[in-house]
């Protein structure tokens, strides 16, 4: 499974399925809600690297935000703390500068 696919397949079970646990390669990741914001978190692992799956605030300034006001369902990707890319309704945008470790060296996703 890609970077891509696995972005969607979390995307999809926290945020269109409601699922209290994202399952990966048999492996299952509690879901759950940000203390102050009540936003949709999941901390789960990809090749190594954990990333974490955050649902976007609705009522910041971004772009994105716009969207999930509009009604679609938005989930930013970090990783240390960096955004690597955004699942809007099913389409992955990964942005350009980010990192993920694949075991010992770093790669940088390709542009689309």
């Amino acid at each position: 499974m890609t970077l891509e696919e696995t972005l969607v397949a979390v995307w999809r079970q926290a945020m269109v399925d409601a699922a209290d646990t994202v399952e990966l390669h048999g492996k299952r990741f509690q879901v759950h809600l940000t203390p102050r914001k009540k936003l949709r978190e999941v901390d789960f692992v990809f090749r190594d690297q954990p990333l974490r799956g955050l649902e976007q605030n609705p009522r910041t300034g971004s772009r994105w935000a716009e969207m999930a006001r509009s009604g679609a369902k938005v989930m930013q990707f970090l990783s240390e703390g960096r955004y690597v890319g955004v699942v809007v309704d099913g389409k992955v945008t990964m942005y350009s500068k980010a990192v993920i470790r694949h075991g010992t060296r770093e790669t940088r996703p390709k542009k689309k």
